[in-house]
């Protein structure tokens, strides 16, 4: 089964396919998405959407890591990850598709 990546120009064909909305109009709703996400993860840290999941900001700290191809240790700064958590009804529906 080969895997299909969904972009951006996906979503915004299906907006205008399913929501019946212009190509402008869907593009402008999917940028707007992303820019409010995008800002309330940088502010707040937490970002959580009824029946699909959250995301929120988590802190690595500094660790001793290793080069692969050398096998050299090197340290790896501490930083800033965004994960994401799925909900359970979203786990659910990925599961019976995959059964």
């Amino acid at each position: 089964m080969t895997q299909a990546t969904l972009t951006r120009a996906d979503i915004v064909d299906s907006l205008v396919r399913e929501v019946n909305l212009t190509r402008y109009q869907a593009t402008d709703l999917l940028e707007a998405s992303i820019e409010i996400i995008s800002h309330a993860l940088e502010d707040e840290g937490l970002v959580k959407l009824s029946s699909f999941g959250s995301f929120s900001v988590r802190q690595k700290s500094k660790r001793i890591g290793r080069n692969p191809k050398t096998g050299k240790e090197a340290v790896i700064t501490p930083r800033s990850v965004i994960s994401f958590t799925p909900s359970y009804y979203l786990r659910e529906k990925v599961q019976r598709r995959k059964a």
